[in-house]
């Protein structure tokens, strides 16, 4: 008899959390036939999505500690950034609210020529139809708010699957939703196989595919879609930083150690590849090191600790694989280089990788950050644009027009001046470039992305 259970365990020491049962073709078939039911009929009202999502907000501020522990205990992001995450999901209903409460459709100007004169043209945005996301681990909580949110707040029902890794905080949000008031055919949470979700994503009935996690998973999904399924990828990059001669060190320092150590490096535009102008390349990495040093790496549910382990022995694995080849390659480890235990690594910073190393052509996804000097500005933009990922990117100076200049060539989606790569808050555009991603990530956006334009055109002679 095949093992239908799924263990959720803690990734610091690996004990175990909860079991819970894997869902079935069945009821993959059951929730998609609910859905396109739904999807074929009257949305909820506009009125009964905000008083859902308004409560939903409410019960979950109520909530914060207690989310903010599953997310460090399922995901090990450390506690005080756990809150942080809980918060901000708060912050993301609320945002839906608003962006549904003043966007709608548009007027088309008419009369402008006799052919369309004695009409008045309007576009209404309707909801697209049945919404499945497959969902990351680094953000529990957030990234399924970013995803089943929206579809709720424009009409869509959705089927979420959440990462195998941590799927306790999807389930409890959506739990709270059904609290809130949303009856539970339009949020469906599925744990599934591999194969199962495939089939789940590439059903015809399925009208926007919404994907986080890796490239080689996202790229393979779209690439099986039925005809007429839209979808948003939301991939990893590399994320590259530019420090210049003049940039204020004191405020480089603490931005690019939370950049490129937060959620142990587990974020896909964490600070990744430094360059440094040769002439401050010293003092930086001398203030890194001390920085870096300072770090508290172990247990995330303590609210003392600042980096929490990576999700699985086998990434621990990776990260020092990847490490040791760059030593080997003639890389120095300043501070670091070693792991801890199964899942957690030394916040490492290393100088001198060389270009053809992993560490500088892939996404990490771990505590790892390689400093790499240049001589010049353009050297500088070449390296940062030399991947095929492309995600978000910042630069260090005081100089305006030497940031707008880098800004410009920097091949990204987003370019931070004077702060990390990491930063985002909930109603920005957020997307990858090149084999990063698809689509634009980003409440409003997604809510876009959920909803279609339709033209009305009405012909009178009393226009």
């Amino acid at each position: 008899m095949i093992d239908q259970s799924l263990t959720v365990y803690s990734p610091y020491d690996l004990t175990e959390l909860e079991s819970l049962t894997y869902d079935t073709a069945d009821d993959v078939e059951f929730s998609l036939a609910r859905a396109d039911e739904l999807a074929a009929g009257s949305p909820l009202p506009a009125w009964e999505r905000i008083e859902i999502l308004e409560k939903a907000a409410e019960l979950l501020k109520g909530r914060i500690d207690a989310y903010a522990m599953t997310i460090a205990q399922e995901g090990g992001k450390p506690l005080k950034d756990a809150k942080v995450e809980a918060i901000r999901a708060v912050s993301g209903i609320k945002n839906a609210i608003e962006v549904l409460q003043s966007e709608d459709g548009r007027t088309v100007p008419m009369g402008l020529n006799p052919a369309s004169a004695q009409r008045l043209a309007f576009t209404t945005r309707e909801a697209i139809g049945v919404v499945v996301a497959i969902s990351a681990f680094n953000h529990p909580l957030n990234l399924i708010v970013h995803q089943v949110v929206p579809a709720i707040a424009v009409g869509c029902p959705i089927i979420v699957k959440p990462a195998a890794t941590t799927p306790l905080s999807c389930v409890r949000f959506v739990e709270l939703l059904y609290e809130a008031g949303l009856p539970e055919d339009w949020c469906r949470v599925l744990l599934l196989s591999n194969e199962d979700s495939e089939a789940l994503v590439t059903d015809p009935r399925v009208a926007f595919f919404s994907f986080i996690g890796s490239s080689g998973v996202g790229w393979y999904l779209k690439s099986k879609l039925a005809p007429g399924t839209r979808c948003a990828l939301e991939h990893g990059g590399a994320a590259p930083v530019i420090v210049e001669p003049d940039a204020d060190l004191n405020g480089v320092v603490p931005a690019l150690v939370k950049g490129g150590y937060y959620h142990a490096g587990q974020v896909c535009v964490s600070v990744q590849r430094v360059l440094a102008h040769h002439s401050i390349m010293g003092e930086l990495q001398k203030r890194l090191v001390d920085a870096i040093g300072a770090l508290v790496t172990g247990d995330p549910t303590s609210e003392a600790t600042d980096v929490g382990p990576l999700i699985l022995p086998r990434e621990t694995d990776r990260v020092e694989e990847w490490v040791n080849e760059a030593l080997s390659m003639g890389a120095t480890a300043v501070i670091g280089g070693n792991r801890i235990s199964d899942t957690c690594f030394e916040p490492t910073l290393l100088v001198g990788a060389p270009l053809e190393a992993k560490v500088s052509q892939q996404e990490i996804f771990g505590p790892v950050v390689s400093l790499t000097g240049y001589e010049d500005l353009a050297e500088a933009i070449r390296l940062a644009n030399s991947l095929p990922v492309a995600f978000q990117a910042s630069v260090f100076t005081q100089d305006i027009d030497r940031a707008m200049g880098a800004a410009k060539k920097l091949n990204a989606s987003a370019v931070m001046i004077n702060d990390h790569t990491a930063f985002r808050v909930d109603w920005m555009p957020f997307a990858g470039r090149k084999s990063s991603g698809l689509g634009i990530g980003g409440i409003p956006f997604t809510m876009e992305d959920m909803t279609q334009e339709k033209l009305i055109v009405i012909k009178s002679p009393a226009l």
